[in-house]
């Protein structure tokens, strides 16, 4: 019997794979799920692992995830802590990173336990995200005493991730004495976080012409104080001549609320020069702060604030995910770009159908 020949391009059938090569195994690695009562005892106890876990349902989409998350969130309000929260900003390639792992080191040394939010920038397009911060702060990150989360900023408020507030919480009731947020860059999220810390922290590079003129009025404004970075070697004479000019820049902003004047201060992430002063800056704001009771007024407007950030979060939630509006919406959409209608018009038409 003469044998069938076979193309080179067919592919044999070969033999079935077993659904689980090690069952045992797989059970063994297949995360425990925690009661919300279990993952609250566990947070304030300081467990890392379950702090994550705690971080990731508060950061869920998922209904299900979201009602336990505020279960969490709620429990650890109660616990009073007396941290300080750290905004710190700063152009791409200013070295942030390299800033808050010595910085983050140096407050250790002292016995306080320091976590790190650090928000990453998300890609528009495949909407990913490097998340290498555990990579840039690597010594920082293996300390027992210290904790760092990146984030994804996604789409979110001002590139910040969305639940970052709450996670801040959630460290606080871990028992961390600071708690430090690395925004994405200059002009990004700002705002957001400014809105969520008490002590506002811009880094700037030695070349102040270019750097001043390209930073927006409003995040100079906030800043509470400004640290000249990198300002060590060669570039050192640049960089007292640059402190002198952000100091003549911070003049020209109004005095803040609370009675503090920002100043600014030189200082290099890679040798530790001039970190010392900056986190004495940090304790000298904080007194003063308290003392004239805007410490915890700053706070209660900023929970205020969150709240009606996140009203208008799930009204828009509710408005794009109603039945009505998705079967309405691409019709609408339609008609606008044909130019029949403006924009207003459309936006009043969905909004009329919504509320009906």
């Amino acid at each position: 019997m003469k044998k069938e020949k076979k193309s080179a391009l067919h592919i044999s059938s070969g033999t079935d794979s077993p659904a689980v090569y090690n069952p045992e195994l797989l059970q063994k690695f297949r995360r425990k799920k925690h009661s919300s009562e279990e993952f609250i005892e566990a947070i304030q106890k300081g467990d890392s692992v379950l702090l994550s876990q705690a971080i990731t349902l508060v950061e869920s989409n998922k209904e299900s995830d979201q009602a336990e998350a505020e279960k969490i969130v709620a429990a650890c309000l109660q616990h009073k802590n007396n941290s300080i929260r750290i905004g710190i900003t700063g152009s791409p390639g200013v070295g942030k990173s390299t800033f808050i792992e010595f910085f983050g080191k140096m407050l250790i040394e002292k016995g306080l336990k320091v976590a790190v939010l650090a928000i990453d920038p998300s890609s528009q397009l495949s909407h990913g995200s490097i998340l290498g911060d555990k990579t840039r702060m690597q010594e920082l990150s293996t300390n027992p005493n210290a904790y760092v989360r990146p984030s994804a900023a996604g789409d979110s408020l001002g590139g910040v991730a969305r639940k970052t507030r709450e996670t801040i919480y959630l460290c606080e009731a871990a028992g961390f004495d600071v708690i430090i947020i690395e925004t994405v860059g200059v002009g990004q999220s700002e705002t957001a976080v400014h809105s969520m810390v008490d002590f506002f922290l811009l880094l700037l590079l030695p070349n102040a012409g270019d750097e001043l003129q390209g930073i927006k009025r409003g995040v100079v404004e906030m800043a509470d104080l400004i640290a000249v970075n990198k300002s060590d070697g060669a570039a050192l004479a640049q960089a007292k001549l640059a402190k002198a000019q952000y100091q003549n820049a911070l003049h020209m902003f109004p005095p803040k609320i609370g009675g503090w004047i920002p100043s600014a201060e030189l200082c290099s992430g890679l040798s530790g020069t001039g970190i010392e002063a900056i986190w004495e800056k940090i304790e000298a704001y904080k007194k003063q702060m308290s003392e004239n009771n805007y410490w915890q007024k700053h706070r209660a407007e900023q929970a205020k604030y969150w709240m009606h950030e996140s009203i208008l979060q799930h009204l828009k939630d509710m408005f794009y995910h109603h039945p009505k509006i998705k079967d309405l919406l691409p019709e609408i959409e339609s008609e606008l770009i044909a130019g029949k209608i403006s924009s207003f018009k459309a936006a009043r038409l969905l909004l009329e159908k919504f509320m009906d």
